[in-house]
């Protein structure tokens, strides 16, 4: 079953193949098809260029979460360090494990200030 791309995908689905579509000639297009690119057109879920499945999409995991996956799309949780996409169906709370160093690293550092600040009053 296909479903139709928001707006959102479309403009990630561009932006990704406009910016590292090996294939993908601003002045030609599509260079193995001698013709337009067929992702710049794309309105449906369903089939995709082999290539862009393959080596492009991975680059945006979230994306190509929403497209591979069967059934409704899952939703994202926002990554409170980063603000970048969580994939929802485990307990991860971070996007990476370098912001959830850094969350660790903040957390640690109100704890010691808690911590100086009330042995201060005694």
């Amino acid at each position: 079953m296909s479903l139709e791309l928001t707006r959102k995908e479309k403009t990630a689905i561009r932006s990704l193949v406009v910016t590292w579509c090996a294939n993908y000639d601003r002045e030609y297009g599509c260079l193995p098809l001698d013709s337009d690119c067929y992702m710049l057109g794309k309105c449906w879920t369903g089939s995709y260029c082999r290539y862009f499945r393959e080596s492009v999409l991975p680059l945006d995991p979230a994306l190509e979460v929403a497209l591979m996956s069967e059934g409704p799309r899952p939703d994202f949780k926002i990554c409170p360090v980063c603000g970048g996409p969580v994939p929802p169906d485990r307990r991860q709370a971070y996007c990476s494990a370098a912001c959830a160093k850094k969350a660790h690293r903040r957390q640690q550092r109100e704890y010691m200030r808690k911590k100086r600040g009330a042995s201060v009053d005694n």
